[in-house]
């Protein structure tokens, strides 16, 4: 009878020949394995070698000439700035390959190195000229490739205070050959001392024709922000609203300050909504006014003028209107028996209302004078 052969599971034959193997041999194993993971590693080394070479070589046959894109976004062209105002200039640069630095300009000389976004400048302008300024950004990408914004001009204006004769301090700011008070009259005496009456009462409010102011909606706390309304009987005083030297501006010296913003003389002598955007040129703090084309204008507030949706008073009715609508100001000019001349600012549109309308309207007044 044969005998059967007993076969080995697989397992156990490896473990056997492993155990068999002398020192050298597993000695030999390790370096086998080390040279095993040598090569991958020195071709993937040559590869990534080959990859960079052939780069820099794809770079010499097709070198980046896309140029970068530059923007001024802040300030906007035309803008007003009182001297010595800190003004944050901000610039958007963008490029196919990457931006390097944006090199910041300020009349044609550059003042300052950004290589980081937002790009921006902090121009202190307490030792600049009151005048006009050009400022444009010049941005470089990795390449070296450069290009240029276009050129922003502003005008830093002096600034001034006014004192009325009721201890009322106001700021005021050249604009052109003007200087306006920026801040809403809250005179409530003329300059003789004499009171200016304040009116409460709807009734009495319609029937006066003699100078007058209330507060808008009665409520004292609005003084602060939007000053007082004041009927046009108020304004023609011959004792004076004014602070001495100044005055409620003419018709015409309104027109003077629109068209210095950029509306043409035809434009500032039509009547209705006029110009193309200097009404939000005109206007300030954007947190007062209810959203709409007046703020979301790219100038809105350039000009330093800051004025504000204050409302007003109706002469028909005595009732108040349009707190953060719309802000209204007399002129002092006449309009025959009825009315007289006055501009007024609507949330939704950029430009300016001229026309006229009935004196015993409680509006805003702000005064001028002229720059010697």
């Amino acid at each position: 009878m044969r005998r059967k052969r007993f076969k080995l599971p697989q397992t156990i034959k490896c473990l056997t020949i492993s155990s068999k193997l002398s020192s050298k041999d597993k000695k030999g194993g390790i370096e086998m394995k080390i040279k095993n993971l040598f090569f991958p590693v020195v071709l993937f080394t040559i590869s990534l070698f080959m990859l960079f070479i052939t780069a820099c070589e794809d770079n010499k046959t097709n070198p980046d000439t896309t140029l970068p894109t530059v923007a001024i976004t802040y300030p906007v062209n035309n803008s007003y700035f009182t001297l010595g105002s800190v003004i944050m200039i901000t610039a958007e640069a963008t490029d196919n390959k990457g931006i390097k630095e944006v090199q910041f300009y300020i009349d044609d000389s550059m003042v300052a190195t950004d290589e980081e976004e937002p790009y921006q400048y902090e121009w202190d302008t307490g030792n600049s000229r009151d005048t006009t300024h050009t400022i444009y950004a010049r941005a470089y990408d990795t390449s070296d490739n450069s290009a240029t914004s276009e050129i922003i001009e502003i005008t830093l204006g002096n600034s001034g205070t006014v004192t009325d004769i009721d201890g009322n301090v106001y700021q005021t700011l050249i604009i052109g050959d003007q200087e306006w008070m920026i801040e809403n009259l809250k005179v409530i005496h003329y300059n003789n001392g004499d009171p200016v009456p304040n009116i409460e009462d709807d009734d009495d409010w319609i029937n006066t024709t003699s100078g007058a102011y209330c507060v808008y909606d009665n409520d004292p706390s609005n003084v602060d922000t939007y000053g007082n309304l004041y009927n046009w009987y108020a304004v023609d005083d011959p004792r004076g609203l004014a602070p001495e030297g100044w005055h409620v501006p003419t018709d015409e010296e309104i027109m003077e300050l629109e068209m210095y913003l950029g509306m043409s003389y035809e434009e500032a002598h039509d009547t209705g909504y006029r110009g193309t955007n200097e009404g939000s040129k005109l206007a300030g703090r954007a947190d007062l006014w209810y959203d709409g084309g007046l703020e979301n204008d790219p100038e809105f507030g350039s000009s330093g003028f800051d004025f504000l949706p204050g409302g007003y008073r109706g002469g028909s009715n005595g009732h108040f209107y349009n707190l953060s609508y719309y802000g209204y100001f007399w002129s002092s000019t006449e309009y025959g028996s009825y009315g007289a001349w006055f501009r007024r600012l609507n949330y939704d549109n950029a430009d300016v209302l001229r026309y006229y309308y009935d004196k015993r309207n409680g509006f805003s007044v702000r005064c001028v004078r002229s720059v010697e």
